[in-house]
């Protein structure tokens, strides 16, 4: 019997155009990174502008979040079932439709409906480019080219912060946030439809062999003559069929929970920092407030970027819970505050570098936890119930703020930076296994 396809991408060199792959899901992830914070760095804007407080702007920034969740849960099932070019590019169809509808928006209510039609699209996109990232990839780059695909979140998030503080929100307003989203997810929808290949992975799921050398012709890699076996009871994309499963069952949970309270974490400083550092004394402008975020995410894409190599070297279990502690710790730190600019950027840079680098570490036990048949049904089972942390962690600050007052910042911060210490607790509890592998040995029947 020939090789699979998931053994001939493992065990060959990696090809320009697999490299092309990565960079798109790179960029891909970017655009998430951007579209997700633009309400972030439009806040203040908001504010100004409709009069809400605190708690009402965490329910708009909670929105996207929120969408995400659904997003993430019904659209990785769909890349499970349809294919994962095609559920990328209906995702981009949604992220710009919801982008341009929000730069028009007049009132919390549409702006929240509207955010909540992005998340969709991007819970949807995350779920299936770190899909299309594991099934591309051979064995020996996956994990560099996972957590440089991670570090696209935060770069997306530091061109559309320096786009929005040094351009778009001086000239224009925090409309303009939102539609320089919507014009640049529409351009890359010909971009994916061109140059990315369905996986040869999903392909073998549905017992397409030409479509699997199709793939593997374009990636430069020599055909194959049969597809394996699939074994009985497995291939079944659902969230049902993972829950169920006793092999995939308690992995599935760890990775959905740890990564939900680690997002809890994450998220407050993503969705709350610009907001904190323009009311607290003495105060600064939009355009300059929303730097501690293009800070931050600079921190982000380096703590991702460099924590692939030390999970290729040293693995992903205690790597990613050392950055869960000292995240979680930095987190807490920033809640002291900051006198001034330069110290708010440099506390939230740092924080962004550790508490990113954890989030690489989870994407890569996604993509090593679930088989094939069920990777983009289960990482967006993860991805979604995590968005319930995400999407709770500006509505929890929120009300925090509105029950303590916007001057218990250090208060406030300390009980947010409690999710990462539960999520490495969880971390610690996972097993570190091959989803694949683990499927292969499930006798039949």
């Amino acid at each position: 019997m020939s090789q699979t396809p998931r053994e001939v991408i493992e065990q060959t060199p990696m090809g320009v155009r697999q490299w092309i792959v990565v960079v798109l899901m790179v960029l891909l992830n970017a655009l998430d990174g951007f579209d997700v914070l633009s309400s972030a760095f439009a806040a203040p804007g908001i504010t100004a502008d409709w009069g809400i407080a605190r708690p009402a702007l965490g329910v708009v920034l909670s929105a996207e979040l929120l969408g995400m969740g659904f997003g993430s849960v019904l659209l990785g099932g769909a890349a499970d079932r349809y294919g994962r070019k095609f559920t990328m590019l209906a995702c981009l169809v949604l992220m710009a439709i919801g982008m341009y509808l929000a730069s028009i928006a007049t009132a919390v209510q549409p702006m929240v409906a509207y955010r909540f039609l992005t998340g969709i699209g991007i819970g949807g996109m995350l779920t299936t480019t770190n899909a299309v990232v594991a099934e591309s990839t051979n064995s020996r780059w996956r994990s560099v080219a996972i957590a440089v695909y991670v570090a696209g979140y935060p770069l997306g998030a530091i061109v559309g912060g320096i786009a929005a503080s040094e351009w778009l929100l001086p000239t224009y307003s925090w409309h303009a946030v939102f539609l320089f989203g919507a014009a640049v997810t529409a351009v890359l929808i010909p971009v994916i439809l061109v140059l990315v290949p369905e996986t040869a992975a999903y392909l073998a799921t549905k017992r397409n062999l030409a479509g699997v050398n199709r793939t593997l012709a374009a990636f430069g890699k020599p055909a194959i003559s049969d597809l394996p076996v699939i074994v009985a009871g497995t291939a079944k994309p659902r969230v049902t069929d993972i829950l169920s499963n006793p092999r995939l069952r308690p992995v599935t949970l760890l990775l959905a929970f740890g990564y939900t309270f680690h997002c809890i974490t994450f998220y407050y400083i993503l969705k709350f920092g610009v907001q904190i550092v323009s009311d607290y004394p003495p105060g600064y402008p939009p355009a300059q407030a929303a730097t501690v975020l293009t800070y931050a995410n600079i921190g982000g894409f380096l703590g991702s970027a460099l924590f692939g190599f030390v999970m290729a070297r040293l693995g992903v279990r205690w790597p990613t819970a050392l950055m869960l502690l000292i995240g979680a710790m930095l987190v807490a730190w920033f809640g002291t505050g900051r006198d001034t600019l330069n110290a708010w950027q440099m506390a939230t840079m740092i924080a962004g570098f550790f508490t990113n680098a954890a989030i690489s570490g989870y994407y890569a036990a996604f993509a090593r936890g679930f088989p094939a048949y069920a990777r983009a049904t289960g990482t967006g089972f993860a991805l979604g119930v995590g968005r319930l942390g995400a999407a709770g962690s500006p509505l929890l600050a929120g009300t925090l703020f509105g029950w303590l007052g916007d001057d218990q910042l250090l208060t406030v911060s300390i009980i947010m930076a409690m999710g990462s210490v539960l999520s490495l607790v969880l971390f610690l509890m996972l097993p570190e296994r091959d989803g694949d592998d683990v499927m292969a040995d499930q006798p039949a029947g």
